[in-house]
């Protein structure tokens, strides 16, 4: 064997890439596991079969077909974690459409940036949850709506949209119902639909996600079916997953975690799919996970520290559980532990990825040693290659930090109508610039240090908040910690830290720069020491250190030192 000296590695694949397409993938799991449960969605009483899940998505596309969409049309999905929402990701991958992925989260101006940046034919919409009235924003957005003839929407701000489909009531004047939809497809339809089956490419894109947009407009990452498909599948490999496992999905599936790691891991390997409830709710992820008796749970790290610091939490029965993943956002060491042993996770792994990469690209094994899976995000996937290079772009040691690139075939398309934009991330040997620094050591694990973004540069030495953050995380007071840096006019930044103290605890910046002393260099100590109760952060559970920074900057009258 000959090592490799570079932070160069390739996944060795203990299966071939899928060659098939959404809906091909789906009739095959119709017919493998026909009468096994497909989908649980218990607040909306549904409990579905793999054979009903599909004769529904069929009628579905079917009637998305008879609504005059085509082949390549988009159609938005703006709502939480429904059935509807998976009906309408299969079946408009059965339809030949592109399925735009809307954060719920969305207010007027962004949803009319989504909605005509990809120009959207038709929008599958929710009526409403907690406090947000999606048709009442619809009807504020395109006042033409309300008169209009369903499926014949004229909107002067939209001019491609044609036709709203509304989950749920009270029905709304010009929308037309989720159920009626299924009801349009004919005999004709249904012998198009067929067509289509044999012939969309695996190839073909299916998928439109828009990137947070935490500087600048949002991006449409285009993804396809190879894409997104093979990743659910291997990370359903790699999670060991089985026809005999029930997966509770908490996270919302518009973002690749839920409708990726969630729905299409559960379609290449049987798995059934559980939805605990629309939005995030720790109680009731518990309940579900006890009630269902899940094998896997999903999350990003505040879903989780939120289940286990739950005043009921050791009141449930969590014996069912064996695995899921942690991901979308750095994960803590100690909450990992936590998981590892107080939840029965003892197979739980760690992925890293981003939208732009389908998004798994590394993986922690159910088998890797606890130490591993507590402190890296595993070995690459298979299939994919991964580089860490210097500022230059060449490929550094093995044990030194650089960016991360990914090439292979999770990587997308492209952002929809920005080439320009594309050409900024993607270049011309097919590598997928990450922005995140990493360090890949001489077994192939992977540890991400922080974001180049993030990274803080103090007197010219650079700072990575990964690391401070995790230090900090030991100390018993400590619930939660974001590290920062902030503007400073001697040292260019300094470091700031965000506290979240565990519930009844008292904390004083002073006892917390104490317990860095003389355990790490003194210009990781953060200068400023702040105790919050939340952090901003998007719906997906991503923080927003900008944000943070903003703030902090604002409110002290922070400001850099002046450069020539």
């Amino acid at each position: 064997m000959i090592e490799n000296a570079d932070s160069y590695v390739c996944g060795v694949a203990d299966a071939p890439l899928l060659g098939i397409t959404i809906g091909r993938s789906l009739d095959q799991a119709a017919g493998l596991w026909a009468d096994r449960e497909a989908l649980v969605s218990p607040s909306h009483g549904v409990r579905w079969t793999w054979k009903e899940l599909a004769e529904r998505v069929d009628a579905l596309a079917a009637g998305f077909l008879a609504l005059g969409l085509e082949r390549g049309a988009r159609i938005g999905v703006w709502s939480l974690n429904r059935p509807e929402w998976t009906l309408t990701q299969f079946a408009a991958a059965k339809a030949g459409l592109i399925l735009v992925t809307i954060n719920p989260a969305y207010r007027l101006s962004e949803l009319e940036f989504a909605l005509a940046k990809v120009g959207c034919a038709a929008l599958v919409t929710a009526t409403e949850f907690k406090t947000s009235n999606y048709m009442e924003m619809l009807n504020t957005l395109m006042p033409e709506l309300n008169k209009a003839r369903p499926g014949d929407l004229r909107a002067a701000r939209l001019p491609q949209l044609r036709a709203v489909i509304q989950i749920g009531a009270p029905a709304c004047p010009g929308a037309i119902p989720f159920e009626e939809i299924a009801r349009m497809g004919g005999p004709r339809h249904r012998s198009a639909l067929a067509t289509l089956t044999a012939t969309l490419q695996f190839d073909d894109p299916v998928n439109i996600q828009f990137t947070s947009g935490t500087t600048g407009s949002p991006k449409g990452v285009t993804l396809t079916h190879h894409n997104i498909l093979n990743n659910g599948y291997f990370l359903g490999r790699t999670m060991r997953l089985t026809e005999q496992d029930r997966i509770c999905i908490p996270v919302p599936l518009y973002h690749c975690f839920g409708m990726v790691i969630g729905n299409l891991a559960s379609l290449t390997s049987g798995a059934t799919m559980i939805y605990p409830g629309e939005g995030f709710d720790p109680l009731v992820t518990l309940q579900t996970v006890e009630r269902e008796k899940c094998t896997a749970l999903y999350g990003v790290p505040t879903m989780f520290i939120a289940e286990l610091d739950h005043p009921d939490f050791a009141k449930f029965d969590l014996s069912s559980l064996r695995t899921g993943m942690m991901a979308g956002a750095p994960c803590p060491i100690e909450v990992m532990r936590r998981v590892n042993s107080l939840m029965n996770m003892r197979e739980v792994t760690i992925g890293y990825g981003m939208t732009e990469t389908s998004p798994a690209s590394f993986q922690s094994a159910t088998d890797d040693p606890l130490e591993r899976r507590v402190s890296t995000v595993g070995r690459v996937h298979p299939h994919v290659e991964v580089k860490i290079v210097d500022l230059e772009g060449r490929i550094v040691p093995r044990g030194e930090p650089g960016e991360l690139c990914t090439r292979g075939y999770c990587v997308m398309l492209g952002y929809w109508d920005e080439p320009e934009k594309t050409d900024e991330v993607l270049d011309a040997k097919g590598w997928m610039h990450t922005g995140d620094i990493a360090v890949i050591d001489n077994e192939g694990y992977c540890n991400i240090v922080g974001r180049i973004k993030d990274m803080v540069i103090r007197g010219g030495e650079n700072l990575y908040p990964r690391e401070i953050e995790e230090f900090l995380y030991r100390h018993p007071k400590i619930q939660d910690v974001q590290i920062f840096g902030v503007a400073d006019d001697r040292n260019g930044e300094e470091l700031c830290a965000w506290i979240r103290p565990r519930s009844g605890e008292t904390l004083t910046p002073e006892e917390v720069r104490s317990f860095c002393e003389g355990q790490i260099a003194h210009n990781k100590i953060p200068r400023y020491i702040e105790f919050v109760d939340e952090f901003p952060m998007t719906v997906t559970g991503k923080i927003q250190k900008f944000v943070m920074r903003e703030a902090v900057e604002a409110r002290l009258g922070l400001k850099a030192a002046k450069t020539a």
